[in-house]
């Protein structure tokens, strides 16, 4: 064993706990709410708009990323997460009341709160990547995301239990599901309050503190090109086909409790192997990670468009995990720019909603099939990110 072996820390999960477990009450809302939303849209009766709840979730979460970024630059990780969690919880129990009482105003208010929370909260990675030397960030990224699967998998397993909530509500099981978000939101805020960051003296390039960079001043800084562009296309594919799958599914004739195990699958994927993509983009670099990433992607996409609710699994699965190795991969370069880390992951929502909308036009013209080939053609673009990486520090452009 090397004498850096040896010298390498262990993560200190202990320390993290509160983190990590704030991000499996957070994949858990996410799973029960906003992924389900455009089921909501049918039920209110704008199924031909499926996709503009999560269209609205990304356009605000472009929005709030930089703002929560500079935020946490100049009061700190644990002031703009609890911030965000609390915003989630808001907007989760705004999205309730509309949906049950059939207000899609208030619906989409709720919606578009939730996003907001979401360009804060889905910042904990960095949170987490900070506190280890640069040799561990992809690991301290994978328990993170395992984390997530935590969450998922009890949300799921909870499925009948909710059914029965929405009975006693007078409502479905899909609008129930923003109420018991909002309450996991609410806890998660208060996990974070009892969280103490840590900072790690590692290889994160100085930045003066506080500063929040624009878009062109945070693009100049070498390395966040390549990183911005894998992010952002990972981000907007697997968002677009999670978002108008499950529809789908609904339409062959899936239940909730079907379609919400499609999810946890999709969930399983995403973030289910974090303990080995981890380890493996932190030994075999940024480049294998974009690699990976795109075949999967390209992978899972042509899988959607063979019949049979079967392959929507397979599909959901190979989406989350080529996801994965693209999202871990690209974060862990980010790690490196805290200034530029807002701006950037605004980009990946902006894909995110973009795509959301513009899928739910195709469907409707050509269907499912020719949205899920333009995805299989547009994952092809984490090739060239992997193309720029320079070296296993991945900074260079």
């Amino acid at each position: 064993m090397s004498e850096a072996a040896l010298n390498t820390p262990a993560l200190n999960a202990g320390r993290l706990a509160p983190l990590y477990g704030a991000q499996a009450l957070a994949t858990g809302a996410t799973t029960v709410s906003t992924v389900l939303s455009s089921l909501i849209m049918s039920e209110l009766g704008f199924e031909g708009l499926a996709g503009l709840p999560a269209t609205l979730i990304s356009a605000c979460a472009a929005l709030s990323a930089g703002l929560f970024g500079a935020w946490m630059l100049r009061r700190g990780r644990r002031s703009g997460l609890s911030g965000a969690f609390a915003l989630g919880t808001v907007g989760a129990l705004t999205g309730f009341l509309g949906a049950r009482a059939g207000l899609l105003p208030l619906f989409l208010l709720g919606a578009g709160l939730m996003g907001a929370a979401q360009g804060g909260y889905q910042q904990a990675r960095y949170a987490a990547a900070e506190s280890v030397p640069d040799a561990r960030r992809g690991s301290a990224l994978g328990a993170l995301m395992l984390m997530s699967v935590v969450g998922s998998f009890l949300i799921t397993g909870a499925a009948r239990p909710i059914e029965t909530l929405g009975a006693a509500l007078g409502t479905s099981a899909e609008v129930a599901g923003w109420l018991v978000a909002g309450a996991l939101l609410g806890v998660a805020a208060l996990l974070l309050r009892a969280w103490r960051p840590l900072r790690a003296q590692s290889q994160t390039l100085p930045q003066t503190p506080g500063e929040r960079l624009g878009l062109r001043a945070a693009f100049a800084i070498p390395g966040v090109k390549s990183t911005a562009l894998a992010l952002a296309t990972a981000q907007g594919l697997m968002v677009t086909l999670m978002s108008l799958t499950p529809l789908r599914a609904h339409h062959m004739g899936m239940e909730h409790a079907g379609v919400a195990a499609l999810i946890s699958g999709h969930i399983l994927g995403m973030f289910g192997f974090g303990w080995l993509t981890g380890p493996l983009i932190d030994r075999w670099g940024l480049r294998f990670g974009y690699a990976g990433g795109a075949a999967l992607l390209t992978a899972a996409a042509l899988t959607a468009t063979l019949p049979g609710t079967p392959w929507l699994a397979v599909s959901l699965f190979l989406l989350g995990l080529g996801w994965n190795l693209a999202f871990v991969t690209g974060s862990k370069a980010l790690t490196r720019f805290p200034a530029a880390q807002g701006v950037t992951d605004g980009l990946g929502y902006v894909a995110a909603g973009t795509g959301t909308l513009l899928g739910g036009v195709v469907i409707a013209g050509s269907g499912f099939s020719t949205l899920a080939l333009i995805c299989a053609v547009l994952s092809g673009l984490l090739l060239v990110s992997a193309w720029r990486v320079r070296g296993e520090a991945g900074s260079g452009e």
